[in-house]
C-alpha cells in the first residue's frame, strides 16, 4: 500500500512523537527501576504530555503500553514490577503510538549501567544491522535487499538473525503488508515504491537463531539462553531514497553517515 501526502504528514507527525518518548526515556537513570514502572512512566508522557495513544496497549489483548526485553528476551517481553534492570543489563523498550489515526512503531535496545563489553558490541552490532537496512531502502529495490543487507552484517560479526517475526507495513492498522524479513537475497522480493511506510525491526542473537515463547503465550526468549538485541524505526520509501519517521534528534549523524556512503 502506498500513502498519500496528507497521510504521510500525519505518519511523520506520529513518529516525530514516538521519537520525543524515546528521548524521555534517554534522561531516566533506567538501574534500579522496574520494568512496570519505564512502562507507566512512558503512559502518562503519551497520555498527558503528547495527547497521543500508547497503541500497544489493548491490542490483542495486550494489557501494557510497551514490551521489556530483557537480555535474553528476544521479543515482546511484559512489563512487571517484579523484574528490575540492575547494571549489566540490556534491554529492550518497544513502543507503538497513535495519533490522528496514524501509528508509528519503534524500539532501542538500552545499556543498564555498567556492561559487558561483549554484550556492547551486540547491541552496537544490532543497530548498525538496523541501518544497513533502512540504506537499503530507495524506490525500484526490493525487500530482499533491506533483509540480505541487515542479515550480512550480523553474521560478519558471528551473530545470527532471528526469523519468526519481521517488520510490516503500518499506518492506520499496528500490522499491514509487506511483511519485512530481516534476512534474503538481493534482488528478490516486492519492489519498493514511492508511498510505501513499513518498519523494520532486526532482532539479533548472539548465539543461534532459535526461539521459544515461555508460558506467559508473550515472552520469546533466545532458546540457547544468549544475548539479544533489537532496534526498530518506522520508514517511508521517499523519491529520492527513504525517510526515516520515527528519528531521534540524536541520531541525525546517522542520516549524514548513511549518505556518504552512496
Amino acid at each position: 500500500m502506498t500513502r498519500k501526502p496528507n497521510e504521510l504528514a500525519l505518519l511523520a507527525d506520529s513518529g516525530r512523537l514516538l521519537a520525543s518518548v524515546f528521548t524521555m526515556l534517554d534522561q531516566l537513570s533506567l538501574a534500579g527501576m522496574s520494568t512496570l514502572e519505564i512502562n507507566d512512566r512512558v503512559e502518562d508522557f503519551i497520555v498527558r504530555d503528547l495527547q497521543a495513544r500508547p497503541a500497544s496497549k489493548g491490542q490483542y489483548g495486550y494489557g501494557f503500553v510497551l514490551n521489556s526485553s530483557l537480555n535474553d528476551v528476544v521479543c515482546h517481553g511484559v512489563p512487571s514490577p517484579s523484574t528490575v534492570l540492575r547494571g549489566g543489563d540490556i534491554v529492550n523498550v518497544d513502543i507503538t503510538l497513535e495519533k490522528n489515526g496514524y501509528l508509528a512503531d519503534s524500539s532501542k535496545t538500552y545499556l543498564v549501567g555498567e556492561v559487558n563489553p561483549l554484550a556492547a558490541k551486540l547491541v552496537s552490532t544490532a543497530y548498525e544491522a538496523l541501518w544497513m537496512g533502512i540504506r537499503a531502502v530507495r524506490p525500484g529495490a526490493q525487500l530482499g535487499d533491506i533483509g540480505w543487507a541487515i542479515e550480512r552484517h550480523a553474521k560478519r560479526h558471528g551473530y545470527s538473525v532471528v526469523r519468526e517475526y519481521c517488520g510490516h507495513g503500518i499506518g492506520r492498522e499496528m500490522h499491514e503488508e509487506p511483511q519485512v524479513m530481516h534476512f534474503g537475497k538481493p534482488g528478490t522480493g516486492l519492489a519498493l515504491r514511492e508511498g510505501m511506510v513499513f518498519t523494520i525491526e532486526p532482532m539479533i542473537n548472539r548465539g543461534r537463531r532459535g526461539v521459544k515463547t515461555e508460558a506467559d503465550g508473550w515472552t520469546v526468549v533466545t532458546k540457547d539462553g544468549s544475548l539479544s538485541a533489537q532496534f526498530e524505526h518506522t520508514v517511508a520509501v521517499t523519491a529520492s531514497g527513504v525517510s526515516v519517521l520515527t528519528l531521534r534528534p540524536d541520531e541525525r549523524h546517522m542520516l549524514k553517515k548513511m549518505k556518504g556512503r552512496d
